[in-house]
């Protein structure tokens, strides 16, 4: 299959669809091929369902993932890296929140307050769950309506919101498929590792499920990407207001641990909205960034990294002072 200009689709099904002890793995070059022609809409539904069950019964190869990444990064729109030396911060949200409020979008506003360009992007429908679209529209923040839109924000607000249908619209059909065929497939995890600064942003990847976090640390690994990694609350990419994960920092070929995960629980669990309709959600974020309200520790920290890893401070230690310096008046706990 390597190498030829169309791919036969019916050899690739009958390679990877024969169960998870007598699939063949496919390269990463015939896996970058493969997501090539899905993300152009030149592979039918009926194979792309047939793909797509295959490769959920095998599971996906380190090498399947990092052709898949590839292709679909091909494929993304290029924005401008801001002038200066920081790192845009790119935060995928795609999982929203249903239990507990929703504070991405929080993340991304006390990132930006200190200088630094941030990207969200991610999914306008909410499957019964509280969005960051929605988060941000309470806000006063709309989604952009135009790549232009988006650059143009991040250049002199330092802040934009891009749903995903202006980045890749492949990719979009490709999460649609959940809701037809009733399971996940590659694109769920591949949305949470996009770089639309090819090579210059700073990620924030969150692991839905704690066997995630090994795969796409590989992932991120072999694309040489700059990026910070943890387990997400309910698969959003802000750690757990009442227990820190682990927050890890992958660059150059390392992964340094920036935070071990908490173990204990909070003696004092932090003051978070009631409820995480937006509304309420909105409001509490308010509350925080005008210091009414605490910031929980937990934030605060993911924070501190966040700053570290793109180049707004030296090292952790001033990262950490930082944040104390700047939301001491949010009474962090």
């Amino acid at each position: 299959m390597q190498g030829m200009e169309v791919i036969d689709l019916a050899a690739v099904i009958r390679e990877i669809g024969r169960g998870a002890a007598g699939a063949r793995d496919l390269s990463c070059a015939e896996a970058q091929a493969l997501y090539a022609a899905i993300l152009d809409g030149q592979v039918p539904d009926l194979e792309q369902g047939a793909i797509a069950i295959a490769l959920r019964m095998k599971t996906e190869t380190i090498d399947e993932m990092v052709g898949f990444l590839a292709a679909a990064n091909e494929r993304l729109p290029s924005l401008g890296r801001p002038a200066g030396k920081l790192r845009p911060v790119v935060i995928p949200t795609y999982n929203g929140a249903r239990r507990s409020a929703n504070l991405t979008p929080l993340l991304a506003l006390l990132v930006q307050r200190f200088g630094v360009p941030v990207l969200v992007h991610g999914l306008s429908d909410d499957y019964g769950r509280v969005t960051s679209e929605q988060i941000f529209a309470e806000f006063g923040l709309p989604a952009c309506s135009s790549l232009a839109q988006a650059q143009l924000a991040i250049d002199e607000y330092g802040l934009a919101y891009v749903p995903l249908p202006l980045l890749s619209p492949g990719l979009e059909r490709q999460l649609s498929l959940r809701s037809r065929l009733g399971l996940r497939n590659s694109a769920h995890s591949l949305v949470k590792m996009l770089d639309p600064f090819h090579g210059e942003a700073l990620l924030l990847t969150a692991a839905t499920h704690p066997d995630y976090l090994t795969s796409m640390r590989a992932v991120l690994t072999a694309a040489s990407a700059h990026a910070l990694l943890l387990r997400g609350s309910e698969g959003e990419p802000f750690a757990n207001p009442k227990r820190r994960p682990q927050i890890e920092h992958l660059h150059d070929g390392a992964s340094d641990i920036l935070f071990e995960a908490e173990r204990d629980s909070l003696r004092v669990l932090p003051q978070l909205p009631e409820t995480c309709d937006a509304g309420a959600t909105v409001a509490w974020m308010h509350r925080v960034l005008a210091g009414e309200a605490s910031l929980p520790l937990p934030i605060a920290n993911q924070l501190a990294c966040c700053l570290y890893a793109c180049g707004r401070a030296s090292d952790l230690n001033q990262a950490k002072a930082l944040v104390a310096v700047e939301c001491a008046g949010m009474a962090v706990v």
